[in-house]
Protein backbone atom coordinates (compact mmCIF):
# COMPACT_ATOMS: atom_id res chain seq x y z
CA UNK A 1 0.00 0.00 0.00
CA UNK A 2 1.25 3.04 -0.88
CA UNK A 3 0.13 5.42 2.22
CA UNK A 4 2.73 8.11 1.40
CA UNK A 5 1.48 9.23 -1.87
CA UNK A 6 -1.56 11.57 -0.07
CA UNK A 7 0.75 12.94 1.86
CA UNK A 8 3.05 13.85 -1.15
CA UNK A 9 -0.50 15.53 -2.88
CA UNK A 10 -1.34 17.13 0.03
CA UNK A 11 2.17 18.60 0.60
CA UNK A 12 2.83 19.26 -3.08
CA UNK A 13 -0.90 21.63 -2.86
CA UNK A 14 0.19 23.64 0.21
CA UNK A 15 3.45 24.31 -1.21
CA UNK A 16 1.79 25.54 -4.60
CA UNK A 17 0.49 28.51 -2.67
CA UNK A 18 3.77 29.23 -1.83
CA UNK A 19 4.79 29.12 -5.40
CA UNK A 20 2.26 30.78 -7.01
CA UNK A 21 2.71 33.60 -4.69
CA UNK A 22 6.08 33.94 -5.33
CA UNK A 23 4.89 33.70 -9.29
CA UNK A 24 2.47 36.43 -8.79
CA UNK A 25 4.82 38.78 -7.34
CA UNK A 26 8.11 38.28 -9.12
CA UNK A 27 7.27 36.78 -12.78
CA UNK A 28 3.52 38.28 -13.26
CA UNK A 29 4.37 41.31 -11.87
CA UNK A 30 7.88 41.32 -13.26
CA UNK A 31 9.22 40.18 -16.15
CA UNK A 32 6.27 38.62 -18.02
CA UNK A 33 3.94 41.62 -16.99
CA UNK A 34 2.82 41.67 -20.51
CA UNK A 35 0.79 38.47 -20.04
CA UNK A 36 -0.50 39.36 -16.64
CA UNK A 37 -1.33 43.21 -17.39
CA UNK A 38 -4.85 42.58 -18.94
CA UNK A 39 -6.03 40.57 -15.91
CA UNK A 40 -5.43 44.08 -13.72
CA UNK A 41 -6.69 46.53 -17.06
CA UNK A 42 -9.91 44.60 -18.39
CA UNK A 43 -9.81 44.26 -21.98
CA UNK A 44 -12.91 42.83 -23.98
CA UNK A 45 -13.32 39.51 -24.71
CA UNK A 46 -13.47 36.34 -22.70
CA UNK A 47 -10.07 35.19 -22.68
CA UNK A 48 -7.07 37.08 -21.37
CA UNK A 49 -3.26 37.15 -21.88
CA UNK A 50 -2.75 36.30 -18.83
CA UNK A 51 -4.54 32.95 -19.20
CA UNK A 52 -1.17 31.53 -20.90
CA UNK A 53 -0.06 31.07 -17.11
CA UNK A 54 -2.36 28.25 -17.02
CA UNK A 55 0.85 26.60 -18.82
CA UNK A 56 3.27 27.29 -15.79
CA UNK A 57 1.75 24.87 -14.02
CA UNK A 58 -0.25 22.48 -16.46
CA UNK A 59 3.20 21.23 -18.42
CA UNK A 60 5.13 20.35 -14.99
CA UNK A 61 1.76 18.77 -13.66
CA UNK A 62 1.66 16.63 -16.63
CA UNK A 63 5.36 16.08 -16.86
CA UNK A 64 5.91 14.54 -13.83
CA UNK A 65 2.53 12.54 -14.12
CA UNK A 66 3.31 11.25 -17.68
CA UNK A 67 6.91 10.93 -16.61
CA UNK A 68 6.59 9.24 -13.07
CA UNK A 69 3.94 7.06 -15.25
CA UNK A 70 6.49 5.97 -17.70
CA UNK A 71 9.09 5.37 -14.90
CA UNK A 72 6.90 3.66 -12.79
CA UNK A 73 7.78 6.28 -10.14
CA UNK A 74 5.03 7.12 -8.52
CA UNK A 75 6.64 9.74 -6.48
CA UNK A 76 6.56 12.34 -9.39
CA UNK A 77 3.32 11.05 -10.48
CA UNK A 78 1.72 12.30 -6.47
CA UNK A 79 3.79 15.77 -7.04
CA UNK A 80 1.66 16.16 -10.50
CA UNK A 81 -1.68 15.15 -8.98
CA UNK A 82 -0.99 17.72 -5.77
CA UNK A 83 0.17 20.72 -8.91
CA UNK A 84 -2.84 19.63 -11.03
CA UNK A 85 -5.52 19.95 -7.50
CA UNK A 86 -4.09 23.26 -6.54
CA UNK A 87 -4.78 24.05 -10.63
CA UNK A 88 -7.89 23.23 -9.97
CA UNK A 89 -8.98 24.76 -7.06
CA UNK A 90 -7.46 27.93 -8.20
CA UNK A 91 -9.88 28.23 -11.38
CA UNK A 92 -12.68 27.62 -8.86
CA UNK A 93 -11.33 30.15 -6.35
CA UNK A 94 -9.89 32.38 -8.22
CA UNK A 95 -11.72 32.50 -11.99
CA UNK A 96 -15.38 31.37 -10.66
CA UNK A 97 -15.67 32.75 -7.56
CA UNK A 98 -13.39 35.77 -7.46
CA UNK A 99 -13.86 37.07 -11.06
CA UNK A 100 -17.08 35.77 -11.83
CA UNK A 101 -16.31 34.55 -15.43
CA UNK A 102 -18.31 31.39 -15.05
CA UNK A 103 -21.95 31.55 -12.80
CA UNK A 104 -20.96 29.05 -10.49
CA UNK A 105 -20.27 29.44 -6.69
CA UNK A 106 -21.62 33.28 -6.39
CA UNK A 107 -23.48 32.50 -3.37
CA UNK A 108 -21.01 31.09 -0.82
CA UNK A 109 -21.06 32.66 2.42
CA UNK A 110 -18.36 32.38 4.70
CA UNK A 111 -15.86 34.63 6.44
CA UNK A 112 -12.88 32.79 4.90
CA UNK A 113 -14.53 33.12 1.09
CA UNK A 114 -15.35 37.13 2.13
CA UNK A 115 -11.79 37.64 3.14
CA UNK A 116 -10.02 35.97 0.00
CA UNK A 117 -12.11 37.90 -2.02
CA UNK A 118 -11.78 41.20 -0.19
CA UNK A 119 -8.00 40.98 -0.19
CA UNK A 120 -7.88 40.23 -3.90
CA UNK A 121 -9.90 43.44 -4.72
CA UNK A 122 -7.26 45.08 -2.59
CA UNK A 123 -4.87 43.41 -4.92
CA UNK A 124 -6.42 44.53 -8.12
CA UNK A 125 -7.13 48.54 -6.50
CA UNK A 126 -3.65 49.06 -8.09
CA UNK A 127 -3.49 48.98 -12.39
CA UNK A 128 0.19 48.96 -12.45
CA UNK A 129 2.97 46.43 -11.70
CA UNK A 130 3.98 47.98 -9.00
CA UNK A 131 2.88 48.84 -5.60
CA UNK A 132 1.01 45.53 -5.46
CA UNK A 133 0.07 43.49 -2.39
CA UNK A 134 -1.93 40.28 -1.57
CA UNK A 135 -0.66 38.18 -3.80
CA UNK A 136 -1.68 34.76 -2.75
CA UNK A 137 -4.78 33.28 -3.45
CA UNK A 138 -5.39 30.10 -0.66
CA UNK A 139 -3.77 32.00 2.32
CA UNK A 140 -3.62 36.59 2.77
CA UNK A 141 -3.42 38.70 5.47
CA UNK A 142 -4.62 38.15 9.41
CA UNK A 143 -6.66 41.24 8.85
CA UNK A 144 -8.73 40.10 5.97
CA UNK A 145 -10.03 37.64 8.08
CA UNK A 146 -10.51 39.30 11.30
CA UNK A 147 -12.52 42.07 9.35
CA UNK A 148 -14.69 39.06 7.59
CA UNK A 149 -15.36 37.84 10.67
CA UNK A 150 -16.51 40.87 12.05
CA UNK A 151 -18.54 41.78 8.83
CA UNK A 152 -20.16 37.86 8.50
CA UNK A 153 -21.45 38.37 12.74
CA UNK A 154 -23.23 41.55 11.67
CA UNK A 155 -24.73 39.85 8.40
CA UNK A 156 -25.72 37.30 10.39
CA UNK A 157 -27.80 39.37 13.22
CA UNK A 158 -29.64 41.49 11.25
Amino acid sequence: MIWWGPLVLLSTFFIMEFMAWATHKYVMHGIMWYFHKDHHQVEPGFFEKNDVFFLIYAIPSWLCIMLGMMNQNLFPVWIGFGIAAYGLAYFLIHDVYIHRRFKWLRDIEHPYFYAIRRAHKIHHKHLGKEHGECFGMLLVPIRFYIESAKQFKKQERA
